[in-house]
């Protein structure tokens, strides 16, 4: 069976779609798209006020993916399978999404945001810039559960959130912040400081940071300017510079704080 296209769809220029998917009205797809199997693109609801599903140019959507009405996402998108999108997300060029994971909507994702399999992004989370979301990763933002009231995370840009964390309703993770595998995280993570352990604690700032082997890895985007594209260094020289002026001034409060 071929796709199914709505003819109130707007495609652009070589995009290629797989057997069984389906491409609803409010869709815009960028030049370039490639998009698998089994997808389900820009289904419609209420929720979207009405707005359309936008995917930019050079997007690859791998099988089993599923995207509401209502989103807008930058040109460079890469999906693993089976992803969930819901509507009035919007995103930055060069989202990396893997298989299994879902973003419930209503979400601020910046630029080139890195998130591996199976995370759950609730409703309101706000994700800056060149953030490392590793797997099994869980924001939440019901601080009543069951209740009304929802109160988003938030991560600064250049934050790492390491596999199997969990983040209450409502916190920070600060700019350049670190946070260790299975943490469980009840409060706000500082900016440039690093924490781990259930309630997470500051373990270390991060230009203490280090393997005594591989020395010192943050801000990570040092060591992996080269896996992005030329068009993102730019943005990677600004966000190391504030990351390097944010340590230089706790380092400085620090020594201020110590000698009074």
């Amino acid at each position: 069976m071929t796709a199914k296209i709505s003819p109130k769809a707007k495609l652009g220029c070589d995009v290629t779609i797989g057997d069984f998917t389906v491409i609803h009205d409010n869709v815009e797809i960028g030049d370039g798209v490639r998009i698998g199997s089994h997808c389900a693109i820009g289904i419609p609801t209420a929720a979207a006020q009405g707005r359309p599903l936008i995917i930019g140019a050079n997007s690859t959507i791998r099988s089993h993916t599923t995207f509401y009405e209502g989103s807008t996402i930058g040109p460079g998108l890469q999906t693993g399978h089976g992803v969930l999108v819901r509507e009035l997300t919007t995103a930055g060029p060069g989202l990396q999404l893997g298989s299994q994971t879902d973003i419930e909507g209503d979400c601020t994702l910046g630029d080139y945001v890195k998130v591996h399999s199976d995370v759950h992004i609730a409703q309101k989370s706000k994700i800056g810039d060149f953030v490392y979301i590793h797997p099994r990763v869980m924001f939440t933002n019901d601080p009543w559960p069951p209740s009304l009231i929802t109160a988003g995370v938030t991560v600064k840009s250049g934050a790492v959130i390491a596999t199997g964390s969990l983040l209450l309703p409502g916190i920070t993770v600060g700019t350049g912040a670190f946070v260790a595998a299975g943490s469980l995280l009840r409060g706000d993570v500082p900016d440039v400081h690093c924490v781990a352990g259930n309630p997470a604690v500051v373990f270390a700032r991060l230009d203490r940071f280090f393997h005594p082997a591989h020395g010192t890895f943050h801000p990570w985007l040092k060591r992996f300017r080269e896996k992005y594209p030329a068009e993102a260094e730019d943005g990677i020289q600004a966000l190391i510079k504030q990351i390097d002026g944010l340590i230089a001034k706790t380092r400085e409060d620090a020594r201020n704080k110590t000698n009074r």
